[in-house]
């Protein structure tokens, strides 16, 4: 195993540790600041489910993002190590800020710098849309576009839904929404360690493949449980900046809308999972909870200065990633 492939797989697990700032912090953001469950718990609740995501919903998922980048075996290493670089370097800086960013757009960004810098435009597959599968480049573009809008709208319809159905309810339906509480956070969870491992999963098997380790495109069990405890381990150690943005500096949640928002987001991320779509958790919950806000129709109590905040941070994403990859990629084809 060459130098460039270790450093390679090392900075997917990197990506997917940083992922757990980001992504998997979200899953248990509203559990948290709604006080359902201690910071420890949620911790527990999350490594499981995160565990499970990736092994019992197949690997639709991480053959999307494998398949980003249509290069030779020889350029691929650095290509996708460049990549995974540019995208830790992201997730960092704005973890550091406290700022949601998605690590599905820093990702797709570092590799399509790295990939063009090496073997231009031919480099990427672009791809589209099979029908309702994501392709390449513009089908993760479009997965990653459309998730964040239907989880605002799923947030703002459950949270009407549910006041309607609790609107005559005793402080008896607490234990209820608590419960409730739990069962989304773990089906989040659940959904986001099908997607959001899946992504670090794709680029281990693909690296792994361009340096003859494997000879076919298939995920080792091995890749899909060191990628989720990467994945955990990062939401203990480094999530609660996110947290604390997510579940209390957008709009302040209630446990009721904790519960609107987890169904919400849970119900996007595992439907595009099934489908192989690479999507953002950050982008998905953050959204579910402006839906929140929306939805109760209190616009005034949402802080639109934290929401710009995160929407130049996305749009930043991609450009600011490519550009990141492209020079590493040069060091690293110099080195």
């Amino acid at each position: 195993m060459s130098v460039g492939l270790i450093i390679a797989l090392l900075a997917a697990f990197a990506f997917a540790f940083t992922n757990g700032f980001h992504d998997a912090s979200n899953a248990i953001a509203t559990l948290v600041a709604t006080r359902g469950a201690r910071p420890g718990q949620a911790i527990v609740l999350a490594a499981v489910f995160n565990m499970l995501g990736p092994l019992l919903l197949g690997t639709a998922v991480a053959d999307t993002v494998g398949g980003i980048v249509a290069i030779g075996q020889d350029a691929a290493i650095e290509v996708i190590g460049a990549g995974l670089l540019a995208a830790v370097s992201w997730n960092v800086l704005t973890w550091w800020r406290g700022i949601p960013s998605s690590s599905g757009h820093a990702l797709v960004g570092g590799l399509i710098g790295a990939g063009l810098v090496v073997g231009g435009s031919d480099a990427i597959n672009w791809g589209g849309m099979n029908g309702i599968k994501p392709v390449g480049v513009i089908g993760t573009l479009v997965a990653l576009a459309v998730s964040p809008v239907l989880g605002g709208l799923a947030g703002a319809f459950n949270v009407r839904a549910l006041r309607r159905a609790t609107a005559r309810a005793t402080r008896r339906w607490d234990g209820v929404v608590r419960g409730g509480q739990w069962t989304m956070s773990g089906a989040l969870s659940f959904s986001h360690g099908a997607n959001d491992a899946q992504k670090s999963v794709g680029m281990v098997t693909a690296l792994l493949v361009a340096g003859g380790q494997l000879g076919h495109f298939v995920p080792p069990l091995w890749s899909e449980l060191a990628c989720a405890a990467a994945l955990t381990l990062g939401t203990a150690l480094g999530g609660w900046r996110i947290v604390k943005t997510v579940g209390r500096d957008i709009y302040r949640i209630h446990p009721l809308e904790g519960l609107g928002s987890q169904t919400a987001s849970a119900a996007v991320i595992f439907g595009a999972s099934v489908i192989g779509g690479p999507v953002s958790t950050t982008q998905v919950v953050a959204s579910s909870v402006v839906g929140i806000g929306a939805g109760r129709k209190r616009w005034q109590h949402i802080h639109w200065a934290v929401v710009q905040a995160i929407g130049v941070a996305w749009v930043m994403t991609i450009p600011a990633c490519a550009t990141i990859a492209a020079v590493l990629v040069t060091v690293w084809r110099g080195v």
